[in-house]
C-alpha cells in the first residue's frame, strides 16, 4: 500500500493562515498519529470514557467503500461517540468512524459494537498492530449534532481531521474527529450569539404629551450575529461591518479604561435592512469587552456608552431580553430627554427607552422574512431628515396606533390569537410613523407585502425603515416563499424561515 504524501504539518500551518494562531493542544489532537484517548487524559488530567451516540451496521456507500477500500454495499460498523471526560462528563471530541466487520474478529467486533470502550483502549486490549494515516484536517461551521454535543452556538467554527487505521497495509476503521476551535485554547475567550429584532412600529412621534418615540417589536432566532473576542494588547477587529463593531468597543474601552481586545465576526448579516443589525453588532463587541474584563455593565448602560437605543428601545430590549416587546419612548420638550424628533443616530447621549411590556411570542408561529436586494433602508442623514419633515404626525393616527396596540396586539399574543394579533399588524401599516415608512418605500416592497399575504399568510409588514418585509403564518409557509421569490425574481434577495427568540443574547465564556 502506497504511504500517503498528507503532511498534517503544513495542512496545520494552513488552517492557521485562515483561522488565526492554533494551540499546542489544538494542533496535537489535529496532527498526532498516536492514541487521542491517551492525550487528552495527559491534556485533562481526568480519565476519558466514551458516550455512544449512535451504534448500527449499515452497508457501505461509495465514499466510505473508496477510503476502506471494500466494495460498496458491504456491511460496515457506523458509529458515533462523544470522547468525555469522567469527572464532570465534558464533552471533548465527536468522532464518527465505519469499520468493515469482515476485518473484525469476533472478540473485537464484539467490543466495538456492544461496548463504550475507545477505539485506541480496543486495539492494545487486543495486541493489534496498527498505525494512524491522517488523511486531512480542516474546519467546518457547526451543525446541530455537535451544538447539541457541545452546548454551543450554531456555527461556530468546529476543527477537524480524518485519519485511517491502518493494519497489515489494508484500512481497518475509518474516523473523523471533530472539536470546537474554542475548546482547548490557552487564553480566555467570549462567544456572544446575538439575536436580530423586526420593529413593528414606533407609536408617538405627536410630543403632544410630553413624550416622544416609543416602539413594538419582536425578536427573532435568525438572522443573527457570532462574535468572539480575547484579550489583546491592541483593539481590533475582523470580519464584515468590523468598523462598526470597533467604534461601539472603543467607547466602552476608553469610558472604562480597559485593555485591547482581538474581536472576529464569524457570522452577520446585512446592515440598514430593517433588522437591527447595527445595534446588534455594536452591543455584542461592547458587550464581549466588558465580559473579559470582569465589568458586567447592564445592557441599558452598555447601550447608552455606545449611543443606542436613543430612539426606539426594541433592539436593546431584544439583545437584553428577547421576546414580544413594547417600549415606553422619552419625555419631550424643554429641559428633558428629547427636544426634537429623531432617529437614534441623531440621539447621541440619550438612555435606551424603557420596556413597559414583553412577554414570551408563541413559538409556533412561524416568521418569514423577505429580504430584497435593494437600496438600504434610510439611515443615517436621510433618516434624520424624514423625521424632520414628517413629524409631529396627527394625534389621531397616534391614537388609533396606541388602541391597536393595547387593545387588540397586547392580548393576541398573550391568549396566542393569531387572526388578530395579524389584523392589528395589517392596521398598522397604514397609520402613524410606520405609514410614513411604507409609503417611502421602493415598490418591490409594495408587492411583497400584498403578495405574501394573498399567499396565505395572516399579516406582512415592513420592519423599521425596510426593505426587510417580514409575514407570520402558522401552516407551512411555502405558497408564501414562493410568492415572495417571485416578487423579487428581477431584483434578486432572500426568504428566509425564523421564529421568536424569547431570551437576549447568548454569552458564552470558555
Amino acid at each position: 500500500m502506497l504511504q500517503s504524501n498528507f503532511s498534517p504539518a503544513t495542512e496545520i500551518l494552513k488552517l492557521e493562515k485562515i483561522l488565526g494562531r492554533l494551540s499546542p493542544v489544538q494542533k496535537m489532537l489535529l496532527g498526532t498519529d498516536g492514541s487521542v484517548t491517551d492525550l487528552l487524559e495527559v491534556v485533562t488530567e481526568s480519565p476519558i470514557e466514551i458516550k455512544t451516540l449512535v451504534q448500527s451496521v449499515v452497508p457501505a456507500d461509495e465514499s466510505v467503500a473508496e477510503e476502506l477500500q471494500i466494495k460498496p454495499g458491504e456491511s460496515v460498523n457506523f458509529r458515533v461517540v462523544l470522547l468525555i471526560k469522567k469527572d464532570n462528563r465534558e464533552a471533548l471530541i465527536y468522532a464518527v468512524s465505519h469499520t468493515p466487520l469482515a476485518r473484525l474478529e469476533p472478540d473485537f467486533k464484539d467490543d466495538l459494537t456492544k461496548a463504550d470502550i475507545p477505539i485506541g483502549v480496543i486495539l492494545k486490549k487486543h495486541r493489534i498492530e496498527s498505525r494512524r494515516e491522517i488523511t486531512s484536517t480542516a474546519f467546518l461551521p457547526a451543525g446541530h449534532e455537535h451544538c447539541r454535543a457541545f452546548g454551543i452556538f450554531p456555527r461556530e467554527t468546529m476543527l477537524t481531521r480524518s485519519y485511517k487505521i491502518i493494519r497489515r497495509g489494508t484500512p481497518l476503521i475509518s474516523i473523523r474527529e471533530t472539536f470546537p476551535y474554542n475548546s482547548f485554547r490557552d487564553e480566555r475567550r467570549v462567544i456572544i450569539q446575538t439575536p436580530s429584532r423586526i420593529h413593528l412600529t414606533l407609536t408617538d412621534l405627536t410630543g403632544s404629551i410630553g413624550r416622544v418615540d416609543g416602539g413594538v417589536g419582536i425578536s427573532l432566532d435568525e438572522p443573527n450575529i457570532l462574535l468572539e473576542a480575547e484579550r489583546s494588547e491592541d483593539l481590533q477587529v475582523d470580519g464584515e461591518n468590523q468598523d462598526r463593531a470597533l467604534r461601539a468597543a472603543r467607547a466602552v474601552q476608553e469610558h472604562l479604561g480597559l485593555g485591547g481586545a482581538h474581536m472576529f465576526i464569524k457570522s452577520a448579516y446585512r446592515m440598514h435592512m430593517g433588522l437591527g443589525g447595527g445595534t446588534q453588532l455594536g452591543m455584542a463587541a461592547a458587550k464581549a469587552i466588558c465580559e473579559l474584563y470582569d465589568r458586567p455593565l447592564s445592557v441599558r448602560e452598555i447601550a447608552r456608552i455606545i449611543s443606542r437605543g436613543g430612539t426606539s428601545g426594541i433592539g436593546t430590549a431584544a439583545f437584553e431580553r428577547g421576546g414580544f416587546l413594547i417600549d415606553g419612548g422619552h419625555s419631550f420638550g424643554p429641559g428633558k430627554e428629547k427636544m426634537s424628533f429623531s432617529p437614534s443616530s441623531a440621539s447621541r447621549g440619550v438612555r435606551p427607552a424603557p420596556v413597559i411590556a414583553r412577554h414570551d411570542f408563541p413559538r409556533d408561529w412561524r416568521i418569514i422574512l423577505a429580504l430584497p436586494d435593494i437600496a438600504q433602508g434610510a439611515h443615517g442623514a436621510r433618516e434624520a431628515d424624514i423625521f424632520r419633515e414628517y413629524c409631529p404626525l396627527p394625534a389621531s393616527e397616534v391614537h388609533e396606533l396606541c388602541y391597536q396596540i393595547l387593545v387588540r396586539m397586547m392580548p393576541s399574543v398573550v391568549e396566542e390569537n393569531l387572526d388578530d394579533f395579524g389584523a392589528a399588524v395589517n392596521r398598522i401599516q397604514e397609520i402613524g410613523f410606520k405609514r410614513v415608512e411604507v409609503m417611502l418605500q421602493d415598490p418591490v416592497v409594495h408587492g411583497l407585502m400584498a403578495a405574501m399575504r394573498e399567499a396565505g399568510a395572516v399579516c406582512s409588514g415592513l420592519s423599521s425603515f425596510g426593505p426587510a418585509v417580514y409575514a407570520i403564518t402558522d401552516t407551512g409557509g411555502r405558497d408564501i416563499e414562493a410568492a415572495a421569490k417571485e416578487v423579487m425574481s428581477e431584483v434578486g434577495g432572500d426568504v428566509l424561515f425564523t421564529r421568536a427568540r424569547n431570551e437576549g443574547a447568548r454569552v458564552r465564556m470558555t
